[in-house]
C-alpha cells in the first residue's frame, strides 16, 4: 500500500500592494512606447545607486574540474567563499 505525501503545497504568497494582474489589468496596459515622453523620460534616468562595498572585478580563471565539483558542493555562496579563500592565502 502506498503512503500518502506528507508534505505541504505552500501556496502562493499574496501582496495586497502588488495583487496579481487580472486579464482587465492587462488589457488596460500600456506599453513603454506608448507612454507621454515625459514618463518615458523620468523612467529612462533611473540607475542603480552606488554599491555600498567595494566592486568586484569578474575574471575569467580556469580550474580543474574536481576543484570546481567540490565548490559548488558546498551550496549557494560558493563563489564568494573562494574569494574569502583568496583573500586569506595574499594576507
Amino acid at each position: 500500500m502506498k503512503r500518502k505525501s506528507t508534505k505541504r503545497i505552500a501556496k502562493p504568497a499574496t501582496d495586497r500592494e502588488n495583487p496579481e494582474w487580472t486579464q482587465k489589468d492587462f488589457e488596460q496596459a500600456v506599453s513603454f512606447d506608448h507612454l507621454p515622453v515625459s514618463v518615458r523620460q523620468v523612467i529612462s534616468k533611473r540607475t542603480r545607486g552606488p554599491q555600498e562595498a567595494p566592486k568586484k572585478m569578474p575574471v575569467s580563471i580556469r580550474l580543474s574540474a574536481d576543484v570546481v565539483k567540490a565548490l559548488r558542493a558546498s551550496g549557494a555562496g560558493w563563489q564568494s567563499r573562494v574569494d574569502e579563500i583568496l583573500r586569506a592565502h595574499i594576507k
